[in-house]
């Protein structure tokens, strides 16, 4: 892990750092953030936001972009989205329901998921999703049992293209062993196909695919839509879907494709296409991940001779569970002094009873971070909040916009008293 300062490449667009050596994001300190708001504490970034919905939408057009929002999703989020002409992409009943209390129109949300119960498929059908996107053959069976008397849904079908991503396998959708889509090589993808064509409920409208998530070679994503280019060429349906994936840098020693340079990608792999057709891209992590930073404060330290130093702070495994799932790699830094060389080794660790509640193994700080400091993780925008738990009944972060030197909630911190609320 880097021992040299942050880089502000790092950090969302209006990162600064002040005449005092203290950072600020959006016009505000972020240790008077953390004073005011408390820690753990997700502070995002909203023109950072803005700016890569925008550039999404100049690189690919306007009603072609759909955001993840598994990959952060609250009203303030969905209305933002919506606001910068993105559609939303839902995975569950929940997800649409945040999506629509937020004022997002049903027709420009898309319904997704691997295993959408028959209340989830109804919902979406009476709410007129923009489509729904089929993931295997029970769906076409449960779409044909709700929809009667005429009516028909749009759908598009997930296809598997059997190309493996660069990533953890966790979160690699693509491949052959797969739970989501229909095979391409093994012919279920065509049988598929044939099967929507013949459903008189079902409006076919296009061919979905997704290889994984956090992909860092632009090229690999070309390839796969170049496969589907192949398989769709042939089936005259007005749309190709080429899912999302693109990763970004977490540490300094990654470096991600620009989505301009995922756009260049795209469109050079789908340039055989009939003309007409929609190509539709669903971006998540790189909408958000770099858009926010995560405060904590540090609780204890620990030197052990001759084996690590620890430090714990306020959160853990229950605001980031990736580092635990799939040993995602992350930095951190001391936003009282951004600039300084973090040359002191040492295992930045969580409160929860775990051993594995480990935030970043191989951490590096500065010598003389204390008890009492604040410390913070940057590109934790997606993924983080949206996958948290009460694990250890340690309720949830606040989430906060800033802008300007304005500062709103958009999700306000868990008390105790919530922790109970379902009993």
């Amino acid at each position: 892990m880097s021992r040299a300062p942050v880089e502000m490449r790092l950090l969302p667009d209006t990162a600064t750092v002040e005449a005092d050596g203290h950072l600020s994001i959006g016009g505000c300190r972020i240790d008077d953030l953390a004073s005011r708001f408390g820690t753990p504490l997700f502070v995002y970034d909203e023109a950072h936001l803005r700016n890569r919905c925008r550039e999404a939408v100049s690189s690919f057009g306007t009603g072609n972009v759909i955001y993840a929002t598994k990959a952060f999703l609250c009203k303030a989020m969905a209305r933002l989205a919506h606001e910068e002409s993105l559609m939303l992409d839902v995975a569950t009943g929940g997800e649409l329901y945040v999506a629509r209390a937020a004022g997002v129109p049903a027709d420009r949300c898309v319904m997704h998921g691997n295993n959408k119960s028959e209340e989830e498929l109804r919902y979406a059908i009476i709410e007129r999703v923009r489509h729904i996107v089929i993931d295997n053959f029970d769906e076409i069976d449960r779409v044909e049992r709700i929809v009667t008397g005429g009516s028909r849904v749009r759908v598009q079908v997930r296809v598997t293209p059997g190309i493996h991503a660069d990533t953890h396998e966790y979160i690699s959708t693509g491949q052959d062993d797969s739970k989501f889509g229909f095979n391409l090589a093994n012919g279920d993808a065509s049988r598929a196909i044939e099967r929507c064509r013949a459903a008189k409920s079902i409006d076919l409208v296009g061919v979905h695919f997704h290889i994984g998530s956090n992909v860092l070679d632009a090229d690999l994503l070309g390839r796969a839509a170049g496969v589907m280019v192949d398989f769709s060429s042939s089936l005259g349906l007005p749309e190709l879907t080429v899912g999302g994936g693109l990763g970004v840098a977490h540490t300094a020693g990654e470096h991600a494709p620009t989505m301009g340079q995922w756009a260049a990608v795209v469109r050079t792999a789908t340039a055989g296409l009939p003309p007409g057709v929609e190509v539709m891209v669903e971006p998540g992590r790189s909408i958000v991940a770099s858009a926010a930073v995560t405060v904590y404060r540090v609780g204890s330290m620990k030197n052990i001779p001759n084996v690590r130093d620890y430090v714990a702070v306020d959160g853990g495994m229950s605001d980031n569970l990736r580092p635990m799932l799939y040993d995602a790699q992350y930095e951190a830094f001391m936003p009282a002094r951004p600039t300084a060389v973090r040359d002191r080794p040492v295992r930045l660790v969580g409160k929860h009873c775990e051993s594995g509640d480990i935030l970043i193994d191989d951490a590096h700080v500065p010598v003389d971070l204390a008890v009492g400091d604040l410390l913070a993780v940057p590109v934790t925008g997606a993924y983080g909040y949206s996958m948290a738990s009460n694990y250890n009944m340690v309720t949830r972060p606040a989430v906060i916009f800033v802008a300007d030197g304005s500062v709103r909630v958009v999700r306000r911190r868990e008390s105790f008293a919530d922790l109970t609320l379902l009993d």
